[in-house]
């Protein structure tokens, strides 16, 4: 039976037109296929067959109009031959991962109960202390007959009530300053104790002297001791037990290492025999063979590190998208679900970066449990305390609670466990909870006679629980991330917990173990430098097998490879499946499409006029058709996909959503309705540039974190972009990130009424600062074409390290043809648009990007017509390529007097025209004025100077000087300085077009 397939409700579009008839009479289609294509001023969309079938006729045509209702064609329906559901195989074969750990009932702790509930000293407020004691003693049995959870059940039943009942509860974000687990529910390590000690005191001696070396040889190199001295337990029982290595069988852990504690991994590394003494000696001296980069930096270790981690806040923010992306990942069936987690090292201080807090909640939101933030809080930051006056840990706790996040604190060590027992009163946990960070920073600072009489002579009888402990015994009293039991029972929690992410608050001390020369004092962070007093302390402070004289040398200590200590350390990274940190990519390359794909794109549009963010969507839409490409694309929309006539994307590929959709949506009638999918493709990230930007990251990298090749397209008003986030895109280079960032809305008198902080007239001046990023401006359709299927060559096929920054506008023009051979040029950054040969004697070169080419297009023909000078139109798709070529170029002939000289592309264009260069953009003159050098002609620029503001398209180009008719006076004047004309013609030009000669600079306005 035939049915007709009509064009559904399209929202408020009318008229709009036919551009693609994708399907022919007798083709056998399946529901949802794309039938046709069509087009308002403001986007483009699929519409989909409604069933599947056979189609018996088509009753539209490219270029006619359709509305809701329109009959677009008929099909015979048949049996539906459901398309198979595309699988990507992982490139990978994985490796088993580790045996899972029993299972629990939930709760972050085994299901041994604790009796946790500690009787608070009587208070001023308790107007019956025995009634009190009872309400505790009750919760208490309930613990200890029928477990913590139907506890924590009763007890929220008793909050929920007390709301209802109008009672003003206290903040309950925050839980005592103690252990989050008890040491009756502590996971035990099956680890060797005093091989892992001698070991992780090998390690702290090597990371110490790497930096003492390099500071001998230059002050100038820096380094950092202290951070490390505090967080060697926290990596080293994650080295010893959890951290699982990717290898053939296996997708691998993957760390973000605190950048400041670089000198441990390196010191690991040199244990591990990857590393040799001779590298450790060129820690922070890069420059020659055989350095070793100061922080994390992949562009510098390409097969060691695999994440930057400073600049401090952008470690976190990219873990976060990086855990979220590896779910996105599992949901869509490109790879499988193999329990892998995300481990983020982080300290105290850094937590007060924007990034380091500002997508806690996304991850609690989007459920990640494969997600561990460890934050080692050591109390101080730079310069002094993180929160001398309070708790950054109690602070920190309330913060990720609150947000929905699993909470472990590990603060105390073993040794306070029968203090803790002890306190029945509940005196110490006071005495704890009101110690601020400033006291507690001091007590270590100090030593055991100052800790009694500060910590616990507050209360005559805390001073009596300690009063047959020596002042060593006090001194022993250690802080939990110092101490691997309670370390491995946080980690083995955190690995067993289900549904949200989890959060490690370890508190240590900087410098630990530095004494006098660092040790928990304000100046610890700047420390580069140990006396020999110093280095001996620290030798003989963590058992070093070293002679005085080595000591004195700055020896590094490597065990015999025969011995306990190399081969604990080896089998224990073999059972977790190799080497961490290490980075390699197995991923398969993506072949580019044809240029067919593009042919469209090529023709000129007639008076159809579109805007190259429009022709950009198409072409993404050209792609989603593409087998090989479209299950690897992945779109990220920070909130504007109307804005750039991308919502056609909501039905046909799906916005991500890790729990589905939940609701029907308010415009589920119609074809764009907004769409969310446990499979979906789309990342919609909201108003959030840097959380986009970081899950571009973390798409651009998936070829070496998950052995998968996507590509990542972000799309974003092009003023949110690099200045928005910058240090994330530099971070992005040095990442190796490969995938396009496309500035829309771009040009600062393009986008036009949104004003002055949305009007961008340097984005490319930002982009060009990134060595690795490839930039272009273009102004037509087939120029777009042409760099997209180039950037997916270079990038997905031949794998290169790059990323495209690519701008597009919001005006509607019509689009000419491709000239014939531009594709070299339109690559390289500019190419013959037109030729104006009127056989004039006078002729100029004009240059122009993006949509002020048209106005130089438009100036052309009027200096031809009114003024009988003939012109070169270039169109110029990049003048921060054309830099880099002339700068090399330029390089190599000064480091090559006795050679021939070589030619830029620039100099090849220009060296046969006559006539000076005019160039103009839609960004400020230094855009143009990169490319002066190179040009070896007269050479004038123009461009949008100073801030934007709103008006239409017209006026703004007129207030910035970078319309035809000042484009046409500036030419002229400039002809008549190089006395190729008459001066009187320029100041013709200047009354006849009204230009006010005696207004401000517009950068001054």
């Amino acid at each position: 039976m035939a049915q007709n397939i009509s064009v559904p409700d399209i929202g408020d579009f009318k008229d709009v037109e036919v551009i693609e008839i994708l399907v022919k009479p007798g083709d056998q289609i399946n529901k949802n296929d794309p039938i046709v294509t069509i087009e308002s001023d403001k986007s483009s969309v699929e519409i989909p067959s409604p069933s599947a079938g056979q189609i018996k006729d088509l009753k539209v045509k490219i270029g006619d109009k359709v509305s809701e209702g329109s009959l677009l064609a008929t099909i015979e329906n048949g049996q539906a031959t459901s398309t198979p559901k595309q699988e990507i195989k992982k490139e990978l074969v994985k490796e088993e991962s580790i045996p899972e750990q029993p299972k629990t009932n939930g709760n972050i702790n085994p299901v041994k109960q604790v009796k946790k509930v500690f009787a608070e000293p009587a208070s001023k407020d308790d107007i019956d202390p025995i009634e009190t004691n009872e309400w505790i003693e009750s919760l208490n049995s309930v613990i200890e007959s029928d477990g913590a959870p139907r506890a924590s059940y009763l007890l929220n039943k008793v909050i929920d009530q007390a709301y209802k009942s109008g009672l003003v509860l206290p903040d309950t974000r925050t839980t005592p300053y103690i252990n989050t687990i008890p040491p009756e529910a502590e996971a035990k390590s099956p680890g060797d104790q005093n091989i892992e000690k001698k070991l992780r005191a090998i390690i702290r001696w090597n990371a110490a002297a790497m930096v003492v070396k390099a500071n001998k040889k230059s002050s100038e190199l820096g380094g950092h001791i202290g951070t490390f001295a505090s967080a060697a337990t926290l990596y080293d029982v994650g080295m010893n037990h959890f951290w699982r290595a990717k290898n053939n069988k296996f997708g691998g852990d993957l760390i973000y290492f605190q950048g400041h504690s670089a000198p441990g991994m390196y010191a690991r590394a040199f244990l591990e025999g990857r590393l040799s003494a001779k590298q450790l000696d060129g820690f922070r001296q890069e420059v020659g063979k055989d350095g070793l980069s100061s922080y994390p930096h992949p562009w510098l270790m390409p097969d060691f590190w695999q994440f930057p981690t400073v600049s401090m806040g952008l470690g976190p923010i990219m873990a976060i998208y990086q855990a979220r992306f590896l779910k996105y990942l599992i949901n869509r069936g490109l790879v499988k679900d193999e329990g892998r987690k995300i481990w983020v090292f982080l300290g105290d201080g850094e937590m007060d970066e924007p990034e380091s807090m500002g997508a806690i909640g996304l991850a609690a939101r989007e459920k990640l449990d494969n997600l561990i933030f460890v934050i080692n809080c050591n109390l101080q930051r730079l310069d002094g305390p993180v929160r001398g006056n309070g708790k950054i840990i109690q602070e920190l706790e309330g913060s990720f609670r609150g947000t929905g996040w699993n909470v472990i604190k590990v603060i105390w060590g073993s040794y306070w466990d029968k203090l803790l027992i002890k306190d029945k009163s509940g005196l110490l946990v006071k005495r704890m909870n009101e110690c601020v960070d400033g006291e507690y920073q001091a007590f270590k600072a100090k030593d055991g006679l100052y800790v009694r009489e500060k910590f616990f002579g507050k209360y005559p009888e805390l001073k009596e629980m300690v009063s047959t402990m020596t002042d060593k015994d006090i001194w022993r009293l250690n802080r939990g991330g110092h101490d691997p039991h309670k370390v491995y029972a946080a980690y083995h929690s955190a690995m067993q917990h289900k549904g949200s992410p989890t959060v490690i608050l370890a508190k240590t001390i900087k410098g630990y173990g530095m004494g006098k020369s660092g040790e928990s004092i304000n100046t610890t962070h700047q420390q580069k430098k140990l006396d020999e007093e110093d280095l001996l302390y620290y030798r003989d402070r963590f058992g070093v097998p070293l002679t005085d004289k080595q000591v004195k040398n700055i020896e590094y200590y490597k065990p015999n490879e025969n011995s306990e200590e190399m081969k604990y350390l080896k089998s224990q990274r073999t059972k977790l499946g190799g080497f961490i940190p290490e980075r390699s990519s197995f991923a398969k390359k993506i072949k580019a499409p044809p240029k067919e794909i593009f042919d469209n794109f090529m023709k000129s549009t007639g008076d159809k006029e579109m805007s190259t963010t429009m022709a950009l969507v198409r072409m993404l839409t050209a792609l989603l058709r593409d087998k090989n490409i479209s299950p690897r694309l992945v779109p990220i929309i920070p909130d504007e996909a109307r804005t750039f006539g991308m919502e056609g994307f909501f039905q046909k590929i799906g916005i991500y959503a890790h729990e589905g959709q939940k609701y029907e949506p308010v415009d589920s009638e119609q074809l764009s309705s907004y769409r969310e999918d446990k499979s979906g493709q789309v990342l919609e990230e909201g108003i959030n540039e840097s959380g986009a930007m970081s899950s571009w990251i973390a798409a651009g990298t998936s070829y070496t974190n998950h052995d998968l090749e996507m590509i990542p397209i972000y799309i974003f008003y092009s003023m949110f972009g690099f200045q928005r986030v910058g240090d994330l895109a530099w971070a992005a280079g040095d990442s190796q990130a490969r995938g396009f960032l496309i500035g829309a809305t771009a040009g600062r008198t393009t986008l036009a009424g949104e004003g002055l902080q949305h009007q961008d007239g340097h984005s490319h001046l930002l982009a060009s600062n990134i060595p690795n990023c490839i930039s272009y401006d273009p102004t037509f359709a087939y120029e777009m074409a042409v760099i997209l299927r180039d950037g997916l060559k270079r990038m997905h096929e031949k794998k290169e390290n790059i990323f495209y920054y690519i701008t597009a506008m919001n005006e509607n023009y019509s689009h000419p043809e491709k000239p014939k051979g531009s594709d070299e040029g339109i690559l390289k950054g500019m190419y013959l648009f037109k030729e104006n040969n009127n056989k004039n004697k006078t002729k100029v070169q004009l240059l122009g990007s993006g949509t002020i080419l048209r106005e130089i297009i438009s100036a052309a023909e009027i200096l031809s017509k009114d003024y009988g000078i003939d012109s070169d139109v270039w169109s110029v798709t990049s003048f921060n390529e054309l830099r880099k070529d002339g700068m090399e170029t330029e390089r190599w002939n000064l480091l090559n007097p006795n050679e021939k000289k070589k030619k830029s592309y620039v100099q090849k264009c220009l060296e046969k025209t006559d006539g000076p260069v005019i160039a103009a953009s839609d960004y400020t003159r230094s855009f143009a004025d990169q490319i002066r050098p190179y040009t070896e002609k007269p050479f004038y620029s123009l461009g949008t100077d100073g801030y934007g503001r709103s008006d239409t398209r017209k006026n703004l180009r007129k207030f910035f000087e970078v319309d035809k008719e000042h484009i046409v006076a500036y030419t002229l004047s400039a002809l008549a300085k190089e006395q190729l004309v008459e001066t009187k013609k320029a100041e013709s030009a200047i009354k006849k077009f009204k230009i006010d000669k005696d207004r401000d600079f517009p950068s001054n306005l």
